[in-house]
């Protein structure tokens, strides 16, 4: 399953520098987390293609929130959500 996530980040340097952090701790604490990319795009706004096992783990991972320094760092450098769609990898 892909989760596609837009947002903005004004703050480019906060967010990359939590990048590194945040990844780690859904490495160790997102059963089904099997990597990530993140897009910077024009005017401020950025797109994380994650990639889940199953759409079960997703939702797991989701009802966790930013349980974790490195995760709510990263999702602190946040300003706005633009959109949040899911899909299967064909």
């Amino acid at each position: 399953m892909i989760e596609l996530t837009r947002f903005t980040a004004h703050d480019r340097a906060r967010l990359l520098a939590a990048r590194t952090a945040m990844l780690a701790d859904f490495e160790a604490d997102r059963e089904g987390f099997l990597g990530a990319r993140l897009v910077e795009l024009p005017g401020g706004e950025w797109l994380d293609i994650v990639e889940w096992r199953s759409a079960a783990d997703f939702r797991a991972s989701r009802a966790k929130g930013p349980n974790r320094p490195g995760i709510a760092e990263f999702f602190g450098a946040i300003d706005g959500l633009v959109s949040d769609e899911q899909g299967e990898a064909r």
